[in-house]
């Protein structure tokens, strides 16, 4: 008997571990590290070689290529110019966490005056800034429109690899004592969970919650100097993440997600030639006009229930929102 107990307890523990094992996450694609971030940069420039499709006379354009001539040993009699060949762009572009000094990154044009269409046209040198004023990047290059003819916004288009990373990011990051972990969703219980689990893995109380989207890692004795090492292991461990229960609405689209936690209490709904009661009757019990659930249900079940029914998505959102008004929805509802 207690051989057949101990089987069964086996079974049930299986089970579960290999229920949280097809939930898990890796710790790296719900966590970030604090300091390691892409920057964003952005620059202005000039685009020549268009077909007819610039700018024509615009101020800040011609005073653009007014400038760049003389920076190039030209000196022009007249202080305007104007060009339908040529466009003012602005240049966004997003350097990489540890971009390093020869690095192409891909860049974006985007015509900011009259230009028509930037097919066909080459993006000059222009230099590339962050938010602290500092040059990190040089762009140029030629620039593709990409989609159908008739998909095409042609007055935005990209440069691949059109820049070059000319000043590295700074961080002495292999020689951290402390490392800090960001949850993107920050959970208490998953914060708690992700701490007992590195702890686990380290071998000791290396790791600390500071809130429920914060985790301190000290850098153990083994780690030290190494903290690419150390970080390697502790992004690839697998977190069971927590949620809160959430029904989010889509009144737009008509689209529906809703999570598994989500319950809802004894409740009886009528709406139009529809009745729905739950909590009084067999689970799935479904009539012609009238559906009975059991109390405690997920919202899940309700709506293939009321699915069955033919409730169209616009009447499925008006209910949800009215069991959430009656206080039977446990959970949050998100109107987006």
């Amino acid at each position: 008997m207690n051989k057949i107990l101990s089987i069964i307890v086996l079974s049930a523990l299986f089970l579960l571990v290999s229920f949280d094992q097809a939930n898990a996450a890796r710790l790296k694609d719900i966590a970030s590290i604090r300091g390691v971030r892409e920057n964003q940069l952005i620059g202005y420039g000039i685009v020549v070689g268009l077909k007819g499709t610039g700018d024509g006379k615009n101020e800040f354009m011609s005073k653009s290529v007014v400038r760049m001539f003389d920076k190039l040993g030209m000196k022009l009699d007249s202080p305007e110019f104007s060009s339908k060949n040529v466009a003012a762009v602005i240049i966004t572009a997003t350097m990489p966490a540890f971009g390093k000094s020869g690095n192409p990154i891909d860049v974006t044009v985007s015509a900011i005056g009259d230009a028509s269409s930037l097919q066909g046209g080459t993006l000059l040198q222009a230099p590339l800034r962050a938010a602290n004023e500092q040059v990190y990047a040089v762009a140029q290059g030629s620039i593709l429109i990409g989609g159908d003819a008739k998909d095409q916004h042609p007055t935005v288009g990209r440069v691949p690899n059109g820049a070059i990373i000319e000043r590295d990011m700074t961080a002495d990051f292999a020689s951290r004592k402390m490392y800090r972990l960001t949850l993107i969703n920050p959970d208490f219980t998953t914060a708690a969970r992700t701490v007992l689990t590195i702890n686990k893995e380290l071998g000791g109380q290396y790791a600390s919650a500071k809130d429920a989207g914060t985790i301190d890692i000290i850098t153990p004795f083994a780690y030290e100097n190494r903290g690419v090492e150390l970080l390697a292991t502790i992004e690839a461990i697998d977190i069971n993440p927590d949620m809160k229960a959430r029904v989010v609405i889509n009144e737009k689209t008509g689209t529906i997600v809703i999570g598994d936690k989500v319950r809802i209490s004894k409740v009886a709904i009528s709406h139009g030639s529809l009745s729905v009661k739950v909590g009084d009757g067999k689970k799935g019990t479904i009539d012609e006009k009238v559906a009975v659930l059991e109390s405690g249900v997920s919202v899940g079940d309700l709506v293939q229930a009321l699915n069955k029914l033919g409730v169209t998505p616009k009447d499925l959102i008006t209910i949800l929102q009215s069991i959430k008004a009656a206080g039977a929805l446990h959970g949050e509802l998100e109107v987006l």
